[in-house]
This record gives C-alpha cells, structure tokens and sequence, in this order.
C-alpha cells in the first residue's frame, strides 16, 4: 500500500542500458589516472595510455554491476546501523558543500567560518527527520588545503550521527580516513561498520580526475562507502533531451562501479547523483527546476533495475532567500525523491544552485521531511475492519475526541510538526507575534542549539582527531585550529 513513483517503462531502462554499455566502448571514458587505467586493462577494457581513454566491454560493466552489494548500513557513533542504503529505505541528510552561509541576522550570504559550522552541526544533530549529517559548509577560516577534512573533524566532534562527506584532494582523503579510524578504533573497526560514506564526482562528458579516480579507488581499498555523483547538465554538458541525459548519466556511473569494483569487488557503492536541467536564458543550472527532479528520479528506477543502492541531490532551492520559492521547489524534491524510493536524498538547507547553506531552511526542511517520510509510509490497516465498529461506536454524536480508539492511534497516523509550521486559528496566530514561517524557524534554531548536548568522545580519541587535523594545518601553514564559541 505504499505509494510509488514511476517514470520508466522496464523497456525504457533497458534501452538506456543499452546505449550506456554503447558509450563505454565508443567514445570510451577519458581517466586521468594511470592506476585506474592499468586496473582497466588488466581487467579485459581497451586503453589508449597516451590519450588516456579506456574503452570498456559491456561484460566487464556487468561484471561490476553484479559484484557491488545491493545493501549495506552506515552506523552511528555507538556502531549501531542507523542508515540502510538499499530496497525501498529512504533517508536525508543537509545537502553540501556550500561556500556561503545565509546570514539571518543580516539577509545576506556571507563566507562560513568556524563557529558556523559548529552551529551548523549542533543544529543538524538535533533534528531527528535527518538520518544523517553531511559536511556541509565549507570554512573560510581555515586553509583552503584542509578545507575538506576540517569539516569532516567538526562534525565528528559534534555529532553522533552517520556522516556524508567528500574529499578535494587525493592526500586530504587519507587524512580524513584517519580521522574516521580515530574514532572507529581501527581500520577493520571502520570497514565493518562505515560511519561516513565519500561523494566522489565525475566530470560530464564521461571523464575522470586523477583526484576523484584516487579517491573512488581508496575507497574500494578500505571497504569505505563511495556514493557516485554524475553530473550532466541537460543542453550544455549533456544532451538538451532528459532521457538523454539520464544515458549519459547512466554511461559515467556504469564507468565508476567499474573502477570501484576492479579495485576492490564487492566493496560498498551507490548509484547516486546531481544531474540538472541548464537554464538557457540564465546559464545557471537550476536544483529546483522540474526536469532536474525527473532526471534525478528517472536515473534512481535505472540504479533500482540493476540492484544497487541509491542517492540523490533532491530537496534544494535556486532561491537567494528562504521564501515562497524556496518553499515549493524544496516540498516538491523532497516528495518526488521519497515517492521514488531514493535510499539517501541530499539537499536541506540548501539554497542558490547548492553554493548556500540557510539554518533557517533546514529547520523548515525538517518538516518537510517528516511530511515526506509518512508520505511514504501509506495508509496502514490499523484495524479489521477498517472503521465500521469505531464509526458504530461514535454513532450520530460523532464523539470520536473521547473514544481510547483516537488516543491510541492519532500519533502513529499523524505527523505532528515542530512549531515552525503553523497551524492556530489567525487570532491565535496573531497573540504569537503574527511571525512568519522564517521568523519561526529562526527561533527553532536557536532553540534547538541551545539543547545540544556535548558528545561523550573519549578524551583520548578527542585528542587524537586534534592531533590529526593540527598536524595537517601546520603543513597547510596554520599553526593552530580555530576555536568556536560555541556549547559543547
């Protein structure tokens, strides 16, 4: 009885397939990474070194299609499974990586800094719609070097919840994995049970970095989740048909199971993304727009079709502002991603083409995300028969208020919202301060920071992730780590 989405047919997914495999063998995919090339010709592909193209078998996609596992678990501090990637599971974490943060003081976006984030994270952990929290700001107070596992290292600090990162470079992620086996207790710790899964991205058309190739490679090595993140831009760096740009999308994620799995096979991967629509009369690539939600939800039913688990950037906004526009673009992703089944959604609090991070949007995307999630879960046979007795019961008075019938079943039938959303009669409303919905979610920020509770860290392993982060600042040219005034 659970409510679906659907917008390929099986003989449309399997076409698509069929013109992916066709890409991988003409034109091939350019890497720029002499492992991944020598993996690729070990392994049965075609390998121009010089031009540095591989052209890859069908069979040899397949192949790695059928060794990636359907289903793992990311865990959370105490190695309890808290995320299930894989069937029809759906979950959501704050979209990343911005370089600005919507000031509420102000109206304006501003560089984030430390404290920032640490807001951020504090915040994140205590909003119970999100499953997990993604390193989402970028800091600008630290150098640009160590900007990736720097965010990591907070979050770490603050949360207890599974974490969505990705690394900026090939040496910063082995920092980061030491950060992880910090808090893990080992490398085999960390393997068996993940806390944090890496976004790696390639570039559209069909080409691999040496810094996304190595990444991607690592972290088939250390049994680390990778999520892939295609990105084609529908008429400008993909084809202007979404159906077109759902094959291309489809070509370079097939290419990095590929990759992943002749590094490693049977190492943990997702078929993810952030594919958009182009704005031919802007030539910005909108996250709110329609057809990037279609494509988005088309690619998950073709990474369904061949077993894997799924990603998706969904629930953002091209706005400036958390307004009315903010609002519906964000609603509607959020919905769509949940009634496609999407195994973990990024992109609460997300605004302006995913370069902006708003607090204040994310406490409202919370919301939406409980709407989505009991969305999801359908209309429940609570009882047989399904009301005649109750209705019987109540009679032409109709007091279903006294009846033990309501008390036991409201709460499991109902999302009840925080009160960002409101809900009184006007008048009620009004004797509150008439505040709207940005008001009140700038005060369910505060309120919601202000309850944080510290993380029990062992101290050992808190100086150890110090450590860590201080030794990589000082080669970055920073002599000591920031300090945020902050609870905790």
């Amino acid at each position: 009885m659970r409510p679906r989405l659907q917008f390929l047919s099986p003989e449309t997914i399997e076409r698509i397939l069929s013109e992916a495999y066709a890409l991988l063998e003409e034109p091939g995919v350019r890497i720029h990474s002499d492992r991944a090339l020598h993996l690729r010709a070990e392994g049965g592909a075609r390998v121009d070194f010089e031009r540095q193209v591989a052209q890859i078998p069908p069979h040899l996609a397949q192949q790695a299609v059928e060794t990636a596992p359907s289903s793992f678990h990311l865990y959370n501090a105490a190695g309890s499974p808290a995320v299930h990637y894989g069937g029809e599971a759906v979950h959501f974490d704050p979209g990343s990586a911005a370089i600005e943060l919507l000031d509420a003081h102000t109206g304006r976006s501003r560089p984030p800094v430390t404290a920032d984030c640490v807001r951020f994270v504090q915040l994140a952990d205590g909003l119970e719609a999100l499953d997990a929290v993604a390193t989402s700001l970028v800091c600008a107070d630290v150098p640009q070097a160590i900007a990736d596992l720097y965010r990591l290292y907070l979050v770490l600090l603050y949360t207890d919840k599974p974490v969505v990162t990705g690394a900026f470079g090939v040496a910063s992620w082995h920092t980061m994995k030491e950060l992880l086996v910090a808090v893990a207790g080992s490398e085999q710790a960390l393997a068996e049970r993940p806390r944090a899964i890496f976004d790696v991205c390639p570039s559209p058309p069909l080409l691999w970095s040496e810094i996304t190739c190595e990444n991607l490679m690592d972290c088939a090595l250390h049994r680390i989740p990778a999520e892939l993140v295609s990105m084609p831009l529908a008429g400008a760096t993909g084809p202007a048909t979404l159906l077109g740009t759902v094959v291309q999308h489809t070509a370079e994620n097939l290419s990095g199971v590929t990759i992943h799995q002749l590094a490693n096979p049977g190492a943990p991967i997702v078929w993810g993304g952030s594919p958009a629509a182009f704005d031919m009369r802007t030539g910005t690539t909108p996250m709110g727009a329609i057809e990037t939600m279609m494509i988005d939800c088309a690619y998950a039913e073709v990474g369904k079709f061949l077993g894997l688990p799924t990603h998706a950037y969904l629930g953002m906004s091209d706005a400036k502002v958390v307004d009315a526009q903010c609002g519906l673009e964000s609603g509607i992703g959020a919905v769509l991603g949940a009634l496609a089944g999407i195994n973990m959604i990024s992109g609460p609090g997300m605004l302006d083409f995913e370069s902006c991070f708003s607090l204040e949007k994310l406490v409202i995307d919370a919301e939406i995300v409980g709407m989505a999630k009991r969305l999801v879960k359908g209309l429940v046979e609570r009882e047989t028969p399904l009301g005649l007795e109750v209705i019987r019961q109540a009679g032409h008075a109709g007091h279903f208020l006294a009846l033990p019938h309501t008390r036991r079943w409201f709460r499991a039938e109902l999302f009840i919202p925080s009160p960002v959303i409101d809900r009184d009669f006007r008048r009620e409303w009004e004797a509150k301060g008439s505040l709207t919905v940005t008001e009140r979610a700038a005060r369910r920020v505060e309120e919601v920071i202000a309850a944080y509770q510290p993380k029990e860290l062992p101290p050992e392993v808190r100086r150890e992730l110090e450590e860590i982060t201080l030794r990589a600042a000082r080669a970055a040219g920073m002599e000591y780590l920031p300090v945020a005034e902050s609870k905790g």
